[in-house]
């Protein structure tokens, strides 16, 4: 009896440290949307895709978003760059990454692809407040 006992409390300390440790993980995975900075690493390593990490920063002060998009499933990640209005860093980056820019766009911006038909990255110029959004979009 006593052995048994001892073992149900191993194996509960066990999972409850496990589901500790994961529970961040397990939030974010089912997360209907986000809003962090690079500071914030365990989401910034979750959400954002790498061409997000690696395009070159165009202003101090930026955030990221993330968003789970039903109905047309998709997820959309994007970062802000505020008080600028100049993406031609930006552009250049995506076409020595291979993206092309097309000649139509969903919205108001404009959208650059490459060969993945269900990548799209917009990049669009912001006014109030003045900003350039950059946003991956994945459908699936």
């Amino acid at each position: 009896m006593r052995k048994s006992v001892k073992v149900l409390s191993g194996v509960i300390i066990v999972v409850a440290v496990a589901l500790t440790y994961s529970w961040p993980y397990i939030t974010m995975e089912f997360a209907g949307s986000a809003h962090y900075t690079e500071q914030d690493k365990r989401e910034y390593e979750f959400y954002t895709p790498d061409i997000l990490k690696k395009m070159p920063r165009i202003s101090t002060h930026y955030d990221f978003d993330f968003a789970n998009i039903t109905g047309p499933a998709s997820h959309v990640y994007a970062v802000r760059y505020y008080d600028t209005n100049d993406s031609s860093k930006v552009d250049a980056y995506l076409n020595f990454m291979g993206y092309k820019k097309q000649d139509n766009c969903h919205i108001e911006a404009v959208c650059w692809q490459r060969a993945d038909p269900q990548e799209i990255v917009t990049v669009s110029t912001l006014e109030n407040p003045k900003a350039i959004l950059v946003s991956v979009i994945y459908n699936f």
